[in-house]
């Protein structure tokens, strides 16, 4: 495979374990955008000899995620509902809450990430009314085997997810790419760490959802 030429979102669906290498570095792989990865991590100012290299590891050692497509639908969704959509409602209002202490104790930093809490109640909002959809209306169509569902319901999740991936953008806007200076207290440690945590996660929950569960 010529990773260089070929977009993330491609080599995540073909290639177990790349996803891991994506997280590392940031790589966005969740959107249906077709974009080169060495496009895409010249636009990052990525490391693209490591991460070329990570990907050729993973081919030598033959290391393999989670197949989720060997799964029944009701056991993804069921392993969404609890891995992401619980984690996501854990996550963001002690985010939130570390963000408000950063922004208050060193708002004259330099660094500091001036409206990244308030930025977090948005996604939080936004992202609690996408769950709700999703486990009161469109997830329990999906787990209806005889049911034929139009494709409609799913282009808006698919959209809503773009919605969500763009709001994940201005986050690393906000904090410098989640890059910590040097004097950063453990409260702002803490909040980069569980942001990044947090990201990980969107990205994989999306990942799923699209390149899995919406493809059945």
């Amino acid at each position: 495979m010529n990773f260089e030429r070929t977009s993330a979102s491609k080599i995540a669906v073909n290639l177990p374990g790349a996803t891991a290498v994506f997280f590392s570095h940031n790589i966005n792989f969740c959107s249906q955008n077709q974009e080169p990865l060495g496009v895409a991590m010249q636009n990052r100012s990525a490391d693209a000899e490591r991460i070329y290299a990570e990907l050729n590891n993973i081919i030598d050692r033959q290391e393999y995620i989670q197949e989720f497509d060997t799964w029944p639908k009701q056991q993804i969704i069921e392993y969404i509902f609890t891995r992401f959509h619980d984690v996501h409602r854990q996550q963001l209002p002690e985010l939130i809450r570390l963000a408000e202490r950063v922004e208050t104790t060193h708002v004259d930093n330099k660094y500091c990430p001036v409206g990244l809490s308030q930025h977090l109640v948005q996604v939080q909002n936004e992202l609690e009314e996408h769950m709700q959809k999703e486990e009161n209306v469109l997830f329990p169509m999906l787990a209806q085997e005889h049911l034929s569902l139009p494709a409609g319901p799913i282009q808006v999740m698919k959209r809503e997810h773009d919605d969500h991936l763009s709001l994940i953008s201005t986050i690393f806007e906000i904090t410098n790419d989640i890059q910590l200076h040097p004097d950063a207290c453990n409260s702002w440690k803490a909040l980069y760490l569980g942001l990044q945590a947090f990201i990980n996660d969107i990205y994989m929950h999306i990942f799923i959802e699209n390149n899995v569960l919406f493809v059945r």
